[in-house]
């Protein structure tokens, strides 16, 4: 099943991914321990495009974005003498706004796919994701098998892989796609659709918003959380590589993830 294979590459690719050291992009001022100079859209600034509707990796805390993703690329920035600044936008413009040079990077739990790599760099993973389902609790639909061999509309927030991987596994004609994850949670709630196809820790934060939805038991797929960086700025992915090391190293990144998904004991 191509689910379950993409479970295991998830996790293989993740074990391999972390055990690279990496390549480069661009700023004019000193770069970080050996990394190469490297350079930014704003001399000084540290351009990041995300989708704050992703909790807990992205998400607004009263006016300000918060969470996973703005932490580590903020310990990031830090590492490249940096000031981090965050664009709010839609998630399917993202690796466009990379891509053209809009943004210095993309991070909003940006999954790396072979699909997105023709268009942009990735740093190395910093994060694991899963994606999950979310159904009514009273659902028909018991596990996965059932879901992708029903007649079921499933909601997916556009250009996620959740919205790839279940078009490849179901067809559009079943896809029912929405901006935001919560608009898709909504069209749950209100029976217009019969399942939802999103990470499991926004799945988590929804179905605790919203009484009478649960999470089915078996991940959909596993992958990999990265930055999505402009193919022509390897001095940049070099450099915030380095950082991601030195992070990972001092147990940076690992007490952010913790911060916002406490371990299970």
């Amino acid at each position: 099943m191509k689910t379950l294979k993409r479970i295991v590459a998830g996790i293989l690719s993740t074990a391999l991914l972390l055990g690279m050291t990496s390549c480069a992009t661009t700023k004019q001022t000193e770069a970080p321990a050996d990394a190469a100079a490297f350079t930014t859209i704003e001399s000084g600034k540290l351009i990041m495009a995300t989708n704050a509707f992703f909790p807990p990796y992205e998400f607004y805390e009263g006016e300000k974005i918060v969470g996973i993703d703005v932490e580590i690329a903020s310990a990031v920035a830090e590492k490249l003498g940096l000031e981090l600044v965050i664009e709010d936008v839609e998630f399917d413009s993202i690796i466009a706004g990379v891509q053209s040079g809009k943004y210095d990077i993309g991070c909003a739990g940006m999954t790396v796919t072979e699909d997105r790599l023709k268009s942009v760099n990735f740093s190395t993973p910093y994060a694991t994701g899963i994606q999950s389902i979310i159904v009514a609790e009273d659902s028909e639909i018991k596990d996965i098998d059932a879901l992708l061999g029903g007649d079921y509309k499933v909601g997916v927030q556009s250009g996620t892989t959740g919205d790839i991987y279940m078009t490849d596994d179901i067809g559009e004609d079943r896809i029912e796609r929405f901006s935001k994850g919560n608009d898709a949670v909504l069209a749950l709630t209100s029976g217009k659709i019969a399942a939802v196809v999103i990470d499991n820790e926004p799945a988590k934060a929804f179905v605790a918003a919203n009484a009478g939805l649960k999470i089915l038991d078996t991940p959909y797929t596993v992958e990999d959380y990265a930055m999505a960086i402009n193919k022509d700025n390897v001095a940049l992915k070099d450099a915030i590589n380095q950082a991601l090391k030195e992070l990972t190293d001092d147990g940076t990144i690992a007490a952010i993830v913790n911060k916002y998904i406490p371990a299970e004991g």
